[in-house]
């Protein structure tokens, strides 16, 4: 018998056999590879998706300002990722769940609802080529605009004086388009151009501007615009002059008043009505029009151009009245009076420093304070003047129930005129401490101080002197704008703008009025403001209190404004709030319900839920053919809860069980990883207070299993994908998400490693202040941060190899270690010392050598 088993163990193998075997082998080993491959993707595309929609739920607090352009986008990033994840769960299952694509589809259809914009229907077979002023009232702004119909509704129901004339309504305008196929060729040149470029936008607007003065009015509305033309100057006198005046569909709405977008034009002759008329109509497709209608979300077809034809005010003062405070102190009510010589339009197109008069809201209306332009004056208004104003303010106010905006104009006897009325948005700024305010005047360099706040704030960055129209298109995001004017023209830049300052204008312009729908922080009539900043690399402007510093100075908490109409009530907003439902709600949470199926996704969010938790079954828990996991168990002393993907060369010997010993693993980010996780014993939670535990006792995060490396029902699985120089490690941790990515190799260039951290079991307020903790924590060590919500986003990259690892170990320790964290996060001292303690560790392990990699030659490891 001994002999028999000599001959069998010096037998040699048959080579058919083993070629057959190797081949089996690496057949098995490329089916691993393609799958993690593709899962791969799928993790990408998910970070992708989480990022943009912590982004989302970041811009629906309120504290960012946003444009239409970012729904857009969003709403365009965030479903490319999504699609691309279904692609590859597709892929990953051979096709098993076609459910899904169906279920995105849905979504995505309704997503681009959202994302367009339809002009409501309107009746024109009823509505005339010209409506007079008398016939006009507010019912009557789909057809004639909302500057007309309030004029109308004035004169017919409030009592008070407005010029007279007509308006030339939707139909006319309509008319005018189809005639000259001006409707279709302006739509599809529009749907095809780039309108976040503002140089493609520009050479746009040229072009479509041209094409209308160049196209010939329709015999009958040329005829009927002459005749009533006409007809006014036989009621106004030979020497009548006129004003035309935008008053496109949805101008003057509470939201998106378009103020000074549009053209108006005074003093016109009556023979160059309609001349005049082909210029306004024009103005729609101004550069600085057609940019604010893209950032609101309003699509061209939906604002018709409507022209009023109002007899021109022989003014002897002008100006706006605002009937409260536009950015008010807290508490404080008050009228507020902007006036120059002449007519308004000085104080609207924010050439000029108008005088500016507050009056007391209460019945006996007082005179509060005058701030003359010229302090050798008198002020262009009598204080009667003044009262009367403050008074009408106050009516329309009444009349229309909320705050209102108003034109007006006094002719050379002294008669008033109103000439538009539209609602007003009221900002609160904040209250400013006496003793703080003080000590930031002492701390910091003052540079300017004065000035006329117009929309209040604090905004940081490089000051940007624009003073022509060409400087727009140099214009870098992020910066402040600094104008000699505050010209309507530049309401173009304001999305891309952190802040306003201007040498001239003040509240009551065209330019602040947007700067306030913007929610940026601008300052007016601020003398020697471009010649002081143009030699200033950075600045920060404080507008609620007219101060601007030298240098950044972040800690000066923001004064974000708390709008009456706020920006919550937008029209922007709300179709932000819209496309969110379809996007960040989380509905499939139990994947072990028979609920959780594809065609119970109703949100793009739950489709990254299902294909995230599918694709980890199908890699990690699926047989190959020959009955082995692709996944293999974790063991260090005791199997643990994690499993192990081998993509190639990351275990030292081949492993042939369903287990792998952490003493066999050869990849050395997972090792890095590891020896940060176990170089220091965790001994459980930092003890809560009893709000913190209170917080989260209906979660049960103090359950003893949660520990990290017990094999428990409560641990979920967590899954590592490793080489020889790659890891990405999937975790959860009681109730909080993770995900490690590391690749380390000899060039530098290709080194890198993320961190993303989401959850927690604790309220909204404690999980946020953790993340800033880890966040402050991993920039002491170089790593970038970005956290948005409860979710922190880090990398570090392009250091050396062990650089590199050192960064993964500590990443380890922090895993571990920031655990239930969040309990403690509103106990001011005790969050200290804990960080205190983390921060301790994090730099002793920094300085000490890594176990893993202490056998290689150190002149390799100098080297790279």
């Amino acid at each position: 018998m001994f002999e028999f088993w000599q001959r069998l163990l010096r037998r040699k193998p048959d080579p058919e056999k083993l070629a057959l075997q190797q081949a089996s082998e690496e057949a098995l080993a490329q089916k691993i590879r393609l799958r993690c491959s593709q899962f791969r993707r799928l993790l990408a595309r998910n970070k992708t998706a989480l990022e943009l929609m912590s982004d989302l739920e970041e811009h629906l607090g309120g504290a960012k300002q946003f444009g239409m352009d970012y729904i857009r986008g969003t709403g365009a990033k965030i479903s490319a990722a999504v699609y691309q994840m279904v692609q590859c769960l597709d892929e990953l299952s051979n096709g098993q769940y076609q459910a899904l694509q169906t279920a995105f589809d849905n979504i995505a259809k309704q997503i681009e609802g959202v994302i367009s914009y339809q002009r409501k229907p309107v009746d024109l077979e009823s509505c005339p080529l010209i409506l007079a002023l008398e016939d006009i009232r507010l019912t009557d702004t789909p057809y004639v605009g909302g500057k007309m119909a309030n004029l109308g509704e004035i004169h017919a129901n409030v009592g008070l004086p407005v010029p007279a004339g007509f308006a030339i309504t939707v139909q006319a305008y309509d008319h005018f388009m189809q005639a000259n196929n001006l409707a279709q060729t302006i739509a599809q040149k529009i749907q095809s151009a780039d309108l976040i470029s503002l140089d493609a936008t520009m050479h746009l607007s040229q072009e479509l501007q041209h094409a209308i003065l160049n196209a010939p009015l329709p015999a009958d509305l040329e005829a009927a615009i002459k005749a009533k033309t006409q007809e006014l100057q036989e009621q106004a006198g030979e020497d009548v002059l006129l004003a035309l005046r935008s008053s496109a569909v949805g101008e003057d709405a509470k939201e998106t008043t378009f103020a000074g977008q549009y053209r108006s034009e005074l003093n016109v002759p009556p023979e160059e009505v309609c001349h005049v008329y082909k210029e306004i109509i024009a103005s729609k497709y101004s550069l600085s029009a057609m940019s604010y209608r893209f950032q609101h979300g309003i699509p061209d077809d939906a604002t018709p151009m409507c022209v009023g034809v109002l007899e021109m005010v022989k003014a002897a003062a002008g100006g706006v009245a605002y009937s409260r405070d536009p950015v008010q102190c807290v508490g404080e009510q008050r009228i507020v009076i902007n006036a120059v010589a002449g007519l308004p339009q000085g104080v609207v197109d924010g050439g000029v420093i108008p005088d500016v008069f507050f009056c007391s809201r209460e019945p006996g209306w007082k005179i509060l304070e005058k701030r003359i332009a010229d302090p050798r004056g008198a002020g262009v208004l009598r204080d009667e003047q003044i009262l009367n104003l403050a008074k009408v303010a106050l009516a329309l106010e009444e009349f229309y129930a909320e705050p209102q905006d108003v034109e007006w104009a006094f002719d050379q006897d002294g008669e008033l005129s109103i000439l538009q009325s539209r609602p007003l948005q009221v900002t609160e700024a904040v209250e400013e401490e006496d003793a703080a305010t003080t000590s930031q005047e002492e701390q910091f360099e003052v540079l300017l101080r004065g000035g006329i706040p117009a929309s209040p704030g604090v905004s940081v960055g490089k000051p940007y002197i624009l003073r022509k129209e060409a400087d727009m298109l140099s214009f870098p995001a992020g910066c402040i704008m600094v104008v000699e004017r505050a010209f309507p023209r530049w309401a173009t830049l304001l999305p891309r703008a952190s802040g306003l300052i201007s040498e001239a204008g003040g509240t009551a312009g065209h330019l602040a009025s947007v700067a306030r729908e913007y929610h940026i922080p601008a300052l007016f009539s601020l003398k020697d403001a471009c010649k002081v900043l143009s030699e200033q690399e950075a600045i920060t402007l404080d507008a609620s209190r007219a101060l601007v510093f030298a240098g950044l100075h972040h800690e000066i908490e923001p004064k974000l404004p708390v709008a009456n109409s706020s920006i919550k009530e937008s029209r922007v907003y709300q179709r932000l709030t819209e496309l969110a439902k379809l996007i960040t709600p989380l509905h499939l949470l139990d994947p072990t319900s028979p609920d959780f199926r594809p065609e119970n996704c109703t949100s793009l969010h739950d489709i990254t839920r299902f294909c995230h938790e599918k694709s980890v079954n199908l890699l990690f828990l699926n047989e190959d053919t020959q009955g082995q996991k692709i996944g293999k168990q974790l063991q260090a002393g005791k199997k643990l809860q994690y499993w192990v993907v081998d993509m190639g060369h990351a275990f030292k010997r081949q492993i042939s069980g369903s287990v792998v010993d952490i003493k066999d693993i050869a990849s050395y980010p997972m090792l890095a990883l590891w020896e940060g996780m176990t170089a220091i014993p965790w001994y459980g939670p930092p003890a809560a207070g009893a709000a913190g535990f209170m917080s989260v006792v209906l979660q049960s995060t103090m359950n003893p299993e949660l520990e990290s490396t017990a094999p428990t029902t409560m641990t979920e699985r967590n899954f590592f994908i490793i080489d020889a120089g790659y890891m990405i490690l999937q975790a959860r941790y009681g109730y909080h998400f993770c995900t490690v990515e590391c690749q380390s190799t000899s060039k530098r260039s290709e080194n890198f490693v993320t961190f993303q951290f989401k959850g927690g079991a604790a309220d909204r307020e404690r999980r946020i202040l953790r993340v800033k903790m880890l966040a402050s924590l991993l920039e002491e060590f170089q790593f970038r941060v970005d956290v948005r919500e409860d979710a922190l986003f880090a990398v570090a990259e392009g250091f050396s190899y062990v650089n590199i690892l050192k960064r993964t170990e500590l990443l380890g320790y922090l895993l571990l270690h920031s655990r239930q964290s969040d309990t403690i996060m509103l106990e001011v001292e005790r969050a200290q010392a804990f960080k205190t303690k983390l921060l301790t560790d994090m730099q002793t392990l920094f300085q000490q050598d890594l176990q893993c990699i202490a056998n290689l030659d150190q002149g390799t490891l100098d080297n790279q």
